[in-house]
């Protein structure tokens, strides 16, 4: 399974950016693949249109996505994507393990008083998803907003086609 984009592309964007991967940091490949991961897990499910193959590696290419009012074609990975996993690639190199959350929503602390300063904070989502813990970057969370479902409340049918 290849990440999205490539290592030449991935160091454009980070020669561009003025990054430069820290010493030790796992390869470019192996960075791409982790942002890839992070993207698909994290995004995935709320990619407009469905994947063009059942069995495929990530979640795009895909058939019946869209842009606004754009159709993306079923072939193309957007380069939003492509340079969010870049993103969330060089998050990792960054911070190793920070895309990866391990915890419980139930155990998020609500409300602590330190001295006479008392915070509460908002409630985690108990709904049995890791939504509450996972990572958020935000200008990765940008980069993919275009490329994402409506947000409804419920259930919902999707059609895609005419």
């Amino acid at each position: 399974m290849a990440g999205y984009g490539s290592d030449a592309g991935f160091q454009a964007w980070l020669t561009g950016n003025g990054y430069s991967l820290p010493n030790g940091a796992p390869s470019p490949a192996v960075l791409r693949q982790r942002g890839s991961d992070y993207v698909d897990a994290t995004y995935g499910a709320r990619f407009a249109g469905l994947p063009v193959a059942f069995d495929q590696d990530r979640a795009w290419p895909r058939v019946g996505a869209f842009m606004g009012s754009l159709s993306i074609p079923s072939d193309l990975v957007p380069k939003a994507v492509e340079i969010a996993s870049y993103a969330a690639a060089f998050q990792e190199a960054s911070t190793p393990g920070s895309l990866a959350a391990v915890g419980a929503p139930g155990a998020a602390v609500k409300r602590e008083k330190v001295g006479p300063l008392e915070v509460e904070y908002q409630d985690a989502i108990l709904d049995g998803t890791a939504s509450s813990i996972t990572p958020l970057i935000s200008s990765v969370d940008g980069l993919l907003a275009p490329l994402l479902r409506p947000a409804t409340a419920g259930l919902g049918i999707w059609s895609v086609g005419c």
